[in-house]
């Protein structure tokens, strides 16, 4: 069980990415797995946010295809979003205490860590090492796999 961050997801649809094919066949594969993968709400926002930017994305694109790439993920029956529960405000507290520089930026994916907490995973697909600051998580950089 892990969550896919953001990234991932850009470098799957950005053909001009050299993560590209490596980020989209991981996405293929685990679409296809019987096993729980996971994502949040606020990595699709983001998503959203930087497949539509023209000042981010090198060719951004519509709205409503950046929303199919999202609904074709959301239809994967093994995916499943993360939500907080009664438990998060506990949990996030419990985080934002132990790791007291976190600040700004960082609270996005700070956002993403509590989230995983709360459910008990550890282990996030991601290009991004901010997520080394959580020493709870078990960042996995795919590009970096073969």
């Amino acid at each position: 069980m892990f969550v896919v961050d953001t990234n991932i997801l850009v470098y799957a649809a950005d053909e001009d990415s050299p993560f590209h094919t490596r980020c989209l066949e991981l996405i293929e594969e685990w679409r296809k797995q019987a096993s729980p993968w996971y994502t949040t709400w606020g990595i699709l926002y983001e998503f959203l946010r930087v497949v539509t930017h023209p000042k981010v994305f090198r060719k951004p694109w519509s709205v409503g295809k950046a929303w199919t790439f999202v609904d074709t993920l959301l239809a994967s029956p093994s995916l499943d979003v993360l939500l907080p529960g009664e438990r998060h405000g506990t949990v996030a507290a419990e985080v934002l205490k132990s790791l007291p520089f976190l600040s700004g930026n960082l609270m996005f994916d700070a956002q993403t860590a509590i989230l995983m907490k709360e459910h008990g995973l550890k282990r996030i697909y991601t290009r991004d090492a901010d997520f080394f600051r959580f020493p709870f998580l078990e960042p996995v950089d795919p590009a970096a796999q073969r």
